[in-house]
């Protein structure tokens, strides 16, 4: 038999809480069209009210758990974040017998792993579409559009606060802390801004994405991390003269050697898509063997952008519900029996080519010295840029673009680049990808 109604719990009402709330009432008839049911938040769980959310004569509790004790609740909707009290609220419903929707990006990188394996022992589904860029349907699109396919690779825009930093720097010359604490004034960066600048909140993104793409496990001490604190609007100046720009990217890609997994600034062609998603927005680039190259685009964060995915998987709960659970399409898009024990490859074995920036006395048989270490090491440069020297100064900058270099040897190079009297202070370095398999 059909459920006429399906009766919704949502723990937390801050922005995504109260845009879900919202979202739900205002479109409630196509929702329930498209869901085969009417679905109906019956209980909400908050420690305070939200004045943007009009929660009427729906049942309101102080106590988060009391959503969870709720028999009438057939679906629970965590959107309180953290992973301490999420975590509890998630294990406590899914004993419960109750399916769960989560916006909650670190809760699933980081314990998805046992989180589904007990879901699945429940007989009842966890929905994450939520948890990497917003209103972005990339979960959808890994597990059920793109099935079909051998995913070769991914590199995704999947921070709002970092591109929105990058924009600003390309645009109008600012330093990097100076933009930062205007994002933190606009709303777009907490004021610990750790996990956004220094690219866990990537991170967490990254390895949910690889694991829809490769049907491996979360894995996420294994990402590769590094921020963008260090760059500077030269490196962004520099970049452009070469014919590209900066972008803070999550990579995921298959090569024979295992999977690679990071998150680092990454110079890319400007005539890209990527290379142009500018702002607060999220882009996901997925190759895949049979479509080719796909992008997604879109709001990756904000109150109803977000709620739009969480909305969405609702209806696809409500859809099983009505159905049966024989239609469900695992979590991450395969078997649990069929997720691969892969290796990561370390980054000493990553081959990429690479931009870097030094200072250096200008002299003759400078470069020529430099240009043996990189020889020495394999490696061949594809272009230079030396600027002039400013006025009364004896050392330039320097920028050099080379081509595919293995991380190890590139370590090496710049190791007795930076030995040298004629460097002055350490080597900037950032990886390229040119984006075209």
């Amino acid at each position: 038999m059909s459920a006429q109604v399906v009766k919704v719990g949502i723990c937390g009402l801050g922005t995504v809480g109260g845009g879900t709330f919202n979202v739900l009432a205002r479109n409630a008839a196509e929702i329930a069209a498209r869901a085969g049911a009417a679905i109906e938040v019956v209980h909400v769980g908050a420690r305070r009210d939200n004045p943007a959310c009009d929660t009427g004569s729906t049942r309101v509790s102080r106590d988060i758990f009391a959503v969870i004790d709720d028999p009438e609740v057939q679906i629970l909707v965590e959107l309180i974040g953290g992973t301490t009290v999420a975590k509890e609220v998630v294990e406590k419903a899914l004993a419960a017998g109750k399916h769960v929707v989560t916006a909650n990006k670190a809760l699933i990188a980081e314990f998805g792993n046992e989180l589904f394996a007990q879901a699945e022992q429940c007989g009842v589904t966890i929905r994450y579409e939520a948890a990497v860029a917003g209103g972005i349907p990339i979960i959808k699109a890994l597990r059920e559009g793109l099935a079909g396919n051998r995913i070769e690779w991914l590199a995704g825009i999947i921070n709002g606060t970092g591109n929105f930093i990058l924009s600003e720097m390309r645009d109008k010359g600012r330093e990097f802390d100076d933009v930062l604490a205007e994002a933190q004034a606009l709303g777009y960066a907490e004021a610990d801004p750790t996990f956004d600048v220094e690219g866990i909140d990537a991170a967490h993104k990254l390895v949910i994405l690889a694991s829809l793409a490769f049907g491996m496990p979360l894995q996420f001490s294994a990402v590769y991390t590094e921020g963008i604190t260090e760059l500077t609007p030269q490196d962004v100046e520099y970049a452009e003269e070469l014919g590209y720009r900066i972008k803070h990217l999550g990579i995921a890609k298959q090569t024979g050697g295992g999977i690679e997994l990071r998150v680092h600034p990454t110079l890319i062609p400007e005539k890209r898509l990527l290379a142009n998603v500018n702002g607060v927005k999220n882009a996901v680039l997925v190759e895949g063997d049979a479509v080719g190259p796909t992008l997604y685009y879109g709001a990756g964060a904000g109150a109803e952008p977000t709620a739009s995915a969480v909305v969405a998987d609702i209806v696809d709960l409500a859809r099983e519900l009505s159905a049966g659970q024989q239609c469900r399409v695992p979590a991450l898009g395969f078997a649990s029996e069929k997720l691969r024990d892969v290796r990561i490859v370390p980054m000493t074995e990553v081959v990429t080519p690479w931009y870097l920036r030094m200072v250096a006395e200008d002299r003759p048989g400078v470069l020529s010295r430099i240009a043996t270490i990189f020889s020495d090491q394999g490696i061949s440069i594809e272009a230079l840029i030396q600027k002039a020297p400013a006025e009364g100064e004896d050392r330039v900058p320097l920028i050099v673009l080379t081509n595919r270099a293995v991380q190890g040897s590139m370590d090496q190079a710049v190791a007795a680049i930076e030995a040298l009297d004629s460097i002055s202070g350490e080597v900037a370095r950032i990886r390229v990808e040119p984006l075209d398999g």
